[in-house]
């Protein structure tokens, strides 16, 4: 069967390489993937800026859905034909997030999806909504979910509430879908007039190009009268930070979800202080949260935003074009 692998690290040294086709073990399940969904970990891992110690060669990519084609001993929770979607952090089943669970994040450490067929846990994957196509299926469990834990697990977000997002990659406009569906008010960021106006078809409330207003906070300030909006999820890192503590309402959270401008530099922390802000890091969230997340998008009829969908050998220039920033909502590459 057909896998992408790296054996050093640089995007030009991904290539398609013929592999042969593991039997699951006890636990553990195949799954022929049908579509995998880019996000811009999968950049950092294959450019060694994720975990520059990782064992070469891996395979890469973190989400996907598929069908189970066959199971190992002990497996009772799935069937031979059922079409699933994978949970990343597949240990991660309920309660508070533990280091441990590191060790079994899809993508690196654990399996990389960008291969025909994959052996993973039975815990590593959900039931498929009947409501998606693979391709929509497979963006979920990063990004949407992502969004989730920002706004529901902790932002405890109420109708009314008002939240920022930055940018208008996968993160940021799920976070738009979800929030609207529960009746809070939408800020968004973006250097592009036609993504912001793209943006509008999904009744966001208030666009901002941040290129025209650099100090993009005091026009959040200015939206919100002042006060400040209740959530931020905030995709950017160290170059975005200080503006999104000035923009943060008193009591206000900030939810960490990328570094794509860079990961160190100088924050001012006085915001945080005086405004007894909450800032959290956010890596996805538990497979509990996960179910409950997906009958939400079933109850609310939220389709995914799909920007492009590449074919499997064209896995490189998706990525690439993720790189480019010019996506809004999600990259999937079908199988």
């Amino acid at each position: 069967m057909r896998a992408y692998k790296f054996d050093s690290f640089g995007l030009e040294n991904l290539r398609i390489t013929d592999i042969e086709s593991k039997k699951p073990g006890p636990g553990e399940i195949a799954v022929d993937l049908r579509a995998v969904s880019l996000n811009y970990r999968d950049l950092l891992v294959i450019q060694g800026l994720y975990n520059p110690n990782l064992s070469l060669p891996t395979t890469p990519i973190s989400e996907g859905s598929g069908i189970i084609s066959s199971t190992g001993p002990g497996v009772t929770g799935v069937r031979v034909g059922d079409e699933v979607i994978t949970h990343f952090v597949s240990s991660w089943i309920d309660g508070t997030f533990e280091k441990r669970y590191l060790g079994s994040t899809l993508g690196a450490p654990g399996p990389g999806l960008a291969t025909e067929r994959v052996i993973l846990p039975e815990n590593a994957v959900l039931p498929m909504p009947k409501q998606y196509d693979f391709a929509e299926a497979s963006t979920l469990s990063i990004a949407a979910l992502t969004a989730w834990s920002v706004l529901v697990t902790e932002g405890n977000i109420s109708e009314g509430d008002t939240v920022l997002t930055l940018g208008t990659g996968g993160v940021s406009i799920f976070a738009i879908q979800l929030a609207k569906a529960m009746k809070a008010n939408t800020i968004i960021t973006s250097s592009s007039n036609e993504k912001l106006k793209r943006s509008l078809e999904l009744a966001v409330d208030h666009t901002i190009n941040y290129i025209d207003n650099p100090r993009w906070d005091r026009t959040v300030l200015e939206i919100t009268d002042g006060r400040g909006v209740d959530i931020v999820c905030e995709t950017g890192g160290i170059t975005t930070m200080n503006a999104s503590l000035k923009a943060t309402a008193a009591g206000g959270l900030i939810g960490v979800l990328g570094g794509i401008t860079g990961l160190t530099g100088e924050i001012n922390i006085a915001p945080l202080a005086m405004k007894r802000l909450r800032v959290i890091g956010v890596l996805v969230d538990s497979r509990v949260a996960f179910e409950k997340m997906l009958s939400f998008l079933n109850e609310h009829r939220i389709k995914p935003i799909i920007d492009r969908r590449f074919p499997f050998e064209k896995l490189r220039d998706a990525l690439s074009y993720m790189k480019a920033g010019k996506h809004f909502g999600k990259i999937v590459v079908e199988f």
